[in-house]
């Protein structure tokens, strides 16, 4: 997110709380302030501020990893300091990223006697643009060679409507058209009745996803793969077309759970991969990995030399210094679970996502898109003109019951369908490793008591079409308070229950006590001329 002078809240300072020697002093929060504070009193002051910011281990919405064992938190805290981009000055975290790369080769069926190589990254966006940057570099060079015109005709990608954002990046930074493939109602996946139709002499290369963001489906690769094959084979006056596979959620995934499914380096057009080792490489946020069948799919000149205990090693990277921190975390998993432990962890996610998608299919008011039986998402849509088991109507929509959720503290997010099928909002439920059968037990028993909380509350008006709904509880909470007051009170949206009347009489009574208190901070910035 962009922020600046438009995003400053109209409080502009910061005060202590009770007990602080400080107390009294106002911290201004968009300039530095003139003295030091006290070590402890500025980790308080962050640590209020992040109150009001809800359980990361509720958030449904998210596939980053929420939870790491005690010891990886141990061992990444002790590398912090160090940076990653440095190999001669910490040449064994070098090797630890040398291990995963090839780690991650193996687990991808990566041909033998290739020479593959892969290397770290600040999440899988930056991966997938490493990706694309090979494919167009490699088409560019397969292009002169061929006698095309490169300079007045641009390169394009092609893509399935469900694509992550960092693809529709890629093309604005790189000069690449994306041709995106619309998905239908029934399918969110790519439509290989018509990819073909998208590619010409120009195209970089076809995009396949193994998990989409939206609800988790996958691409038919191996379908895709014998369909570049003929392609290739009927042009061969062309650049070779090629596949990369962007494997952000399924690509620490799928070798665990359906081993036999040829997705990956075992089909001879895939020439690259990315993932995501915080989504269920189950490391901590931020990194990402990206590998390459052989070492002629990446083009020398994206190739840059650093020196490396005496000698060069090759680098590929956009950013420079980050911490090595991530790099050891995702170590420590491959080293401390193995392929059983990982196997282990995500086919009971799996089971729990099955039995989150069983009961909510159960309640009959949804129609399912994923059942979470191959991804763990649940992904769901709400049935049209549904009905309770008692024929009682449904006049609530998906968004509502998103709100309804965050008052249990889920983070539920509620959006449409991409380019196809937009007319379509769905929710999804991302499960994660640290989602125990007893947290999924109790977010079931808090979506069944929305779902009769929403039954009587007489929803009188909604609004179907609000866009993307995929929220942080922080901020929001204290807003839908106040929309609650003042159309509960009007009769506007809904008449509440009698809990959510004693909800709200709670929420007006401290909005009191910390509107006086604004108004003490107010009255203190004026004094200190910090307005």
């Amino acid at each position: 997110m962009l922020y600046g002078e438009k995003n400053k809240e109209k409080l502009r300072s910061m005060a202590f709380g009770y007990g602080s020697k400080e107390k009294g002093s106002v911290i201004p929060k968009y300039r530095l302030n003139e003295e030091s504070i006290d070590a402890e009193a500025a980790k308080a002051l962050i640590e209020n501020q992040l109150l009001d910011e809800g359980n990361s281990r509720l958030n449904m919405a998210t596939f980053c990893q929420t939870y790491m064992e005690k010891q990886a938190v141990e061992l990444m805290s002790e590398t912090l300091d160090k940076n990653a981009i440095d190999k001669s000055e910490y040449p064994q975290t070098a090797e630890l990223e040398n291990r995963c790369v090839n780690i991650l080769a193996h687990l991808w069926n990566a041909p033998k006697k290739s020479d593959y190589l892969g290397t770290s990254t600040v999440g899988s966006s930056e991966a997938c643009m490493l990706a694309g940057m090979a494919m167009k570099f490699r088409w560019r060079n397969q292009a002169r060679e061929k006698g095309m015109d490169v300079l007045t005709h641009k390169p394009n990608l092609v893509i399935s409507a469900a694509y992550q954002i960092c693809w529709e990046k890629f093309c604005v930074y790189w000069d690449v058209d994306l041709r995106v493939i619309p998905v239908t109602r029934k399918s969110l996946t790519l439509d290989l009745d018509h990819v073909m139709d998208y590619v010409d002499e120009y195209t970089i290369g076809i995009v396949g996803i193994q998990g989409t963001t939206y609800s988790g489906e996958y691409d038919d690769i191996k379908g895709l793969n014998a369909l570049v094959d003929k392609y290739n084979k009927a042009h061969s006056d062309r650049p070779e077309l090629v596949i990369h596979i962007d494997g952000a959620c399924g690509g620490m995934f799928t070798p665990f759970t359906e081993p036999d499914l040829e997705w990956d380096f075992r089909l001879p057009n895939v020439v690259s991969i990315s993932t995501s080792g915080h989504k269920y490489g189950l490391t901590y946020p931020g990194v990402g990995w990206v590998v390459w069948r052989d070492r002629k799919y990446l083009p020398e000149e994206l190739i840059f030399e650093v020196s490396y205990l005496g000698g060069h090693m090759p680098t590929m990277a956009i950013n420079f210094s980050r911490s090595a921190s991530q790099i050891v975390g995702q170590y420590y998993n491959f080293l401390r679970f193995g392929r059983q432990g990982y196997s282990h962890i995500h086919l009971k996610t799996q089971e729990i996502s099955s039995v989150i998608g069983d009961r909510i299919e159960h309640t009959g008011l949804f129609e399912l898109y994923n059942h979470g039986s191959r991804m763990p998402i649940v992904c769901y849509k709400l049935k049209e003109k549904a009905k309770y088991k008692d024929g009682t109507p449904v006049v609530w929509n998906l968004y509502d019951l998103s709100d309804r959720l965050r008052m249990h503290g889920w983070q539920v997010p509620t959006y449409p369908l991409p380019d196809g099928a937009e007319e379509v909002t769905v929710q999804r439920i991302v499960c994660r490793a640290d989602l125990t059968f007893n947290l999924a037990e109790a977010f079931v028993t808090d979506f069944r008591e929305c779902l009769e909380d929403l039954k009587h509350a007489h929803v009188l008006c909604n609004e179907e079409k609000r866009g993307s709904y995929g929220f942080t509880h922080g901020g929001h909470s204290l807003g839908l308070i106040k929309k609650m007051v003042e159309e509960a009170d009007t009769g506007k949206l809904f008449q509440p229950t009698e809990s959510t009347k004693q909800l709200v009489k709670k929420a007006i009574e401290g909005a009191s006590a910390i509107q006086d208190e604004f108004q003490e901070l107010i009255l203190t910035e004026k004094q200190h001329d910090l307005k």
